[in-house]
């Protein structure tokens, strides 16, 4: 009777064992990721997409990634089952108040700018590019309310992302302590109401956001944001392709007012990138600017 439990164990863990991702079907799937998202991977990643998609071969009962290929490129679901691996091999690390040094330079330097650039109109629009959760989004809503400088005006800040389920996550604006390991007890106190354990964003701060699905290298899609007068994408530009990076910069300068500024993650930059922006040295953060038109000063 051992025997044959041993046996049977052993006949089962064998029938369970996890379908096993070729180079050659890594390859494929590699190429299509750049292809949908621009995101680059190592063509040695076979082990990583396995670790990460097996779960939909379960799913949706097939037998082989070469069958789970040919179902995102030919069958009818196959444009939504790409937005489930694209959520499936990316990661959405974030916080309220991430990388502070920038966000000072932000405050301190760049605002101020903008508001005497834009004291006439009384309008500013900030895009987060990649806002994963939201949280970045509500970071810099409650900046331009900290700052006082904008008292009465039309404060727009717009996120995005290639992810409809973190982008949900955004629109409900419900936080755990995860998302709070620099915010300072003031700041959570002032725009946050706290309910079980849960932090939820202000009304005051939420009205001045919103947020909407993109694919960045879906670049022709930029216009419908209108102008911007600051961009943040940080931590972004990194996963993506030489050429695909080149390409979202690009629509990044044409979507920002002239002298509107591009703020990138603190391990990115633009140096290998042939870009139409102007380094602008601040006293606390190397950032991108367009540069201005011949009639509006420049500060930096």
């Amino acid at each position: 009777m051992a025997r044959t439990n041993t046996t049977d164990r052993l006949f089962a863990a064998l029938g369970n064992a996890r379908v096993r991702m070729t180079d050659d079907e890594a390859r494929l799937f590699v190429e299509a990721i750049q292809e949908h998202s621009g995101i680059t991977l190592s063509i040695n990643s076979g082990f990583f997409l396995e670790r990460r998609l097996s779960p939909r071969l379960e799913a949706l009962g097939l037998s082989s990634y070469l069958d789970y290929y040919q179902y995102l490129r030919y069958d009818p679901a196959g444009p939504r089952e790409m937005e489930e691996l694209i959520e499936r091999i990316t990661t959405h690390e974030t916080y309220f108040f991430r990388e502070q040094y920038q966000l000072e330079a932000f405050s301190e330097e760049i605002l101020p700018a903008l508001a005497k650039r834009l004291a006439r109109q009384q309008r500013i629009q900030v895009w987060s590019a990649g806002c994963s959760t939201g949280e970045e989004v509500y970071t810099i809503a409650m900046l331009l309310l900290e700052s006082g400088l904008f008292k009465g005006w039309n404060l727009r800040v717009m996120g995005s992302d290639i992810s409809r389920k973190v982008l949900a996550t955004a629109r409900a604006a419900v936080y755990g302590e995860n998302s709070f390991r620099t915010t300072t007890p003031a700041l959570r106190r002032k725009y946050f109401v706290e309910t079980g354990g849960r932090a939820t964003v202000r009304e005051d701060v939420r009205s001045h956001c919103s947020f909407g699905q993109l694919n960045l290298i879906s670049t022709e899609r930029f216009r419908v944001l209108g102008p911007q007068d600051v961009i943040f994408c940080r931590n972004v530009l990194m996963y993506l392709s030489h050429e695909a990076r080149h390409r979202v910069v690009e629509a990044f300068y044409d979507r920002l007012t002239p002298g509107g500024f591009l703020l990138l993650g603190h391990s990115e930059s633009l140096l290998n990138v042939t870009t139409r922006f102007d380094l602008a040295h601040l006293q606390k953060d190397l950032v991108y600017r367009k540069p201005p038109t011949a009639t509006q000063p420049s500060s930096y």
